[in-house]
């Protein structure tokens, strides 16, 4: 039986190192904008609004809206380059990940289902020398629906043919790939660690 092994991106292959606010103080800062927790709230709603309504560039569109309210100079676009940059630099994807995905990719299709804008998510795939271990990887972005709509899973069938198709997650994910018709593997950063029970799960 073909079997095409679906993961989440972020929180299961990678993992942050350090908090959204962590962040965005550095980066307000670093551009000579007070990082108050007002802004901290300006740059999370605008980011949501814009996200959940899959308006582009919302990161974008979250730093103009620091900058309209913190009447600053700086320039949207250098933040969210040094907001990316940021981001990448605090995440980590476990040894123990690169290693079964190795053997993984021996036995089955890989692929990654992630919520966010294309570009910023292969990014990151590549910023970890990732991206060449996956057969696709598909963003809800290029679907138009987040999960869990079952529209990014209906898009990864049409790029990976399988007859059975698992998607590791959790959360959205899990709901999503259920209704989609996915075998659903919960990914938990309680209890066992997957990635060293992997095998037996699958």
């Amino acid at each position: 039986m073909t079997e095409a092994l679906c993961f989440a991106l972020d929180g299961v292959l990678v993992h942050r190192t350090r908090s959204d606010a962590a962040i965005l103080r550095d980066v307000f800062a670093s551009h000579d904008i007070d990082p108050t927790d007002e802004l901290l709230a300006t740059a999370r709603d605008s980011f949501r609004e814009a996200f959940g309504a899959l308006q582009p560039a919302p990161y974008r569109r979250s730093m103009a809206a620091v900058v309209s309210a913190a009447d600053a100079g700086a320039d949207p676009d250098e933040m969210v380059a040094t907001l990316r940059e940021a981001t990448y630099a605090a995440t980590a994807v476990p040894e123990a990940a690169r290693e079964s995905l190795v053997g993984l990719a021996d036995d089955s299709a890989l692929a990654v289902v992630t919520n966010g804008p294309r570009e910023w998510q292969v990014g990151k795939l590549e910023y970890h020398d990732l991206l060449d271990r996956f057969d696709a990887v598909v963003a809800s972005y290029d679907a138009g629906a987040h999960t869990p709509d079952t529209a990014p899973f209906d898009r990864l069938r049409e790029r990976v043919p399988a007859e059975e198709y698992l998607m590791v997650g959790d959360g959205d994910d899990v709901e999503g790939a259920r209704a989609a018709g996915f075998v659903p593997v919960e990914y938990s950063t309680e209890g066992a660690d997957l990635w060293a029970t992997i095998d037996a799960l699958l």
